[in-house]
């Protein structure tokens, strides 16, 4: 018994095509950008200027968001701690009406 006989003829999948048209758009379009910025009209030194700000802002703007989301998490466990206080007296209240 072969291989073919055992699990059947191959049958290519259609989302198999998709999601590789996808990555070749996403992969075309990453080498395009490439291209645009080192065939772009500025010297070097005007590149490597603005390619530092840009990485500075990104820098700058994932920190801010990491703050943010540590502030969220911050205010987040307190007021579970707090709804956790206001429950427990029904939760005892609860146990003693189960015993």
């Amino acid at each position: 018994m072969t291989d073919y006989e055992r699990y059947g003829d191959y049958q290519p999948s259609d989302r198999s095509t998709a999601s590789t048209a996808i990555t070749f758009l996403f992969i075309g379009l990453g080498i395009g950008a490439l291209a645009a910025l080192l065939l772009a009209p500025k010297s070097g030194r005007q590149m490597r200027k603005l390619l530092r700000r840009k990485y500075e802002d990104a820098v700058e703007q994932a920190d801010d968001l990491l703050e943010r989301g540590n502030q969220l998490l911050e205010r987040g466990s307190e007021f579970a701690h707090t709804a956790k206080e206001k429950v427990k007296p029904f939760a005892r209240a609860a146990a003693k009406h189960m015993r």
